[in-house]
Formats: C-alpha cells, structure tokens, sequence
C-alpha cells in the first residue's frame, strides 16, 4: 500500500538526524535499517524512526519535508519530542 510520508530517522537520541519523504514508509524504513540506501543516512547510521507525519498525495508531503529540512535542528528536536519524547524506534509501530 502507498501512503505518502515524511519522516526522521536518527542514530541515538539527539543524534544526527536525516528527514526524508516516501511513498512506503515501511520499505523505506526497513532500506534504512538494513543499509541498503547509500549516502548521509548509510554514512551516520541513521536507522531509527522517531517521527513520521502520512499525507494524502506525494505533493503535500515533499512540501512539508522541505519546510521541515529547511527549519533548524531545534524545531526537529521540538518536532520529535513533542510526538516521541523517549525517542522509541516507531518502526515496530507499521509492522
């Protein structure tokens, strides 16, 4: 099933962070988890969900990951902890 979906993956809590956009969140996520996707994700080993938002169209969730990588860490800080203050791996939670 296709959901559109913005999400934050981490490495440890307050750790680096990595936002991205996906039409399968639980594909993507598990790619991340298993190293399958190259690149600044792979290279910090960000492979724990602590924040997702699903959208009706891809449209509307590349908008908001793009007002989301454009604020400053401390709103995704805010963001994360505002929905996940003990900062759990959400993952578990699409499968």
């Amino acid at each position: 099933m296709k959901q559109p979906a913005v999400y934050i993956v981490t490495n440890k809590r307050n750790g680096t962070l990595y936002t991205g956009v996906t039409s399968n969140l639980p594909q993507r996520i598990a790619q991340h988890r298993s190293g399958d996707i190259a690149g600044f994700s792979a290279r910090y080993d960000c492979r724990q969900l602590v924040w997702f938002e699903v959208y009706d169209d891809m449209t509307s969730a590349i908008t908001r990951e793009k007002q989301i990588k454009a604020g400053s860490r401390t709103r995704k800080l805010a963001l994360i902890e505002g929905g996940n203050p003990t900062w759990r791996d959400l993952y578990e939670e699409l499968v």
